[in-house]
């Protein structure tokens, strides 16, 4: 009976074991790196508006926090600045999607050949740079009234976020199957009632997608606010730049004000988290 031979390890699956089993730590490793790297300027942001003025731009760790910088915004107005960016971007984005989502739908369903033709000149109103328009929407917002109030910003916001929506939302519609609302119409449904008991739902992450970057751009836009506001519409991007003065900068002000900003999309982005990811993915089709 001869004795069994001994298994000689092979160096080569050695190295492949070793390489697989720190595979997933450098790329945890990459990962916290890079989180710390975005989220660095934002908890510095914070800190700073809890710090007192003394030490108002100190780097120590431990230091005795203060609302001070926040009560103050009051003295300035800054929450009256702060509502009226709520509302131009809650009302730009509540009317762009009511009125483009059935926009998008009709023009995914509609069977013609230049509707390409038609979602790229729809495409195309957000291709111009802002100052463009800077000139006409002055002279009109002046000619009808609009001029430094809350509805005009909204009118001026809701302009470039409908196309913003019939683009996204029409690619969200063309990935739903017709079969489904064919279905729906053989049950005795209507169009516009397949279309809301159907297809909308299926559409729901894309929805909540278009939503978020509608009130992202309405809420962190500066260059319409700054031209076409002056003191009763002033948003709460412009009320941070009264900040800035020639005796000094209110640094606590300042980062207290960019806080609170920065505030209102951290809780819409986490509300609708279930369907942003999903949503974000989906709807990349071709015709």
């Amino acid at each position: 009976m001869t004795d069994a031979l001994p298994v000689v390890p092979n160096p080569a699956q050695g190295r492949a074991s070793r390489r697989k089993r720190l595979g997933p730590v450098l790329a945890n490793v990459a990962l916290v790196a890079v989180l710390l790297f975005v989220l660095f300027p934002i908890v510095w942001l914070v800190q700073m508006s809890l710090r007192p003025d003394e030490d108002i731009l100190g780097y120590q760790l431990l230091f005795t926090p203060t609302l001070v910088h926040y009560t103050s915004l009051n003295e300035s107005k800054f929450l009256h600045s702060f509502l009226n960016s709520v509302v131009s971007s809650c009302l730009s984005t509540a009317v762009a999607l009511v009125i483009g989502t059935p926009a998008a739908y009709v023009l995914s369903r509609w069977r013609l050949k230049s509707r390409r033709k038609i979602a790229m000149w729809i495409l195309s109103t957000r291709m111009a740079p802002q100052i463009t328009f800077t000139i006409p929407f002055f002279l009109f917002f002046r000619l009808v009234g609009l001029s430094d109030t809350v509805w005009g910003l909204a009118l001026i916001y809701l302009t470039f976020n409908l196309a913003l929506v019939i683009w996204m939302m029409r690619s969200f519609f063309d990935a739903v199957p017709r079969a489904l609302e064919e279905a729906a119409w053989l049950d005795g449904c209507g169009i516009w009632n397949a279309f809301l008991r159907i297809t909308l739902p299926l559409t729901a992450p894309g929805l909540a997608a278009v939503a978020v970057l509608c009130f992202i751009f309405s809420w962190n836009d500066f260059f319409y606010a700054l031209i076409l506001t002056r003191t009763n519409a002033m948003t709460a991007p412009v009320a941070i730049i009264n900040f800035m003065q020639y005796e000094g900068w209110e640094w606590g002000k300042m980062a207290a004000g960019g806080t609170l900003v920065m505030l209102p999309v951290v809780l819409f982005t986490v509300l609708v988290r279930k369907w942003l990811v999903s949503g974000l993915m989906a709807g990349s089709v071709k015709d």
